[in-house]
């Protein structure tokens, strides 16, 4: 496995009292816009508090990017700016609980963000790569793709007119009941 693009470890034992400042190098940030497939992460920006709750890490703050890729549409250039809440939950390895394969269980919301370090450091640069992961739009559009649509004769969902078989008996029945 290849060294992460952005990595940060963190000390559980030894937390930082003020706020952790993440800011990014050019080089880490194309190495990221190479592995999520946009042109160029031209800032990316994450601050950072933590505290302690059950033995778990607690991370809460916010990334900062912006964001250069093509239109999903028109393939032009365009460039957008991502804001993200982080709440983040680090645990131990081996510290939650294993269920069995057909086991029903209910996730709380502070469990849907856990993340399971093994040894004595978590990698929170990691954690902040998946969460604009997850904030990257891969169907964005820019400007001039409704334009586009247009020259090329494709109508949104909302202009089209229903058609067919099952359209025109859904027609006969609401002119019956007027």
């Amino acid at each position: 496995m290849s060294a992460p693009e952005l990595s940060r470890l963190v000390k559980p034992r030894a937390l930082p009292s003020e706020p952790m400042q993440v800011d990014t190098s050019e080089a880490e940030r194309a190495a990221l816009a190479e592995r999520f497939g946009v042109t160029s992460i031209p800032a990316l920006h994450a601050a950072i508090e933590f505290g302690m709750k059950d033995e778990a890490v607690l991370a809460n703050g916010t990334l900062t990017a912006t964001i250069e890729q093509p239109c999903a549409v028109t393939r032009e250039e365009l460039t957008y700016e991502v804001a993200e809440p982080l709440t983040l939950r680090f645990v131990a390895a081996g510290s939650t609980p294993d269920f069995s394969p057909d086991e029903e269980i209910e996730l709380e919301s502070e469990d849907l963000d856990e993340i399971e370090y093994e040894g004595e450091t978590f990698d929170l640069g990691e954690a902040i790569a998946q969460t604009l992961a997850l904030a990257i739009d891969p169907y964005r559009e820019g400007p001039g793709a409704d334009e586009a649509r247009r020259k090329v004769g494709i109508k949104s969902d909302e202009d089209r007119v229903a058609s067919g078989p099952l359209a025109e008996a859904l027609a006969s029945l609401t002119t019956k009941n007027d």
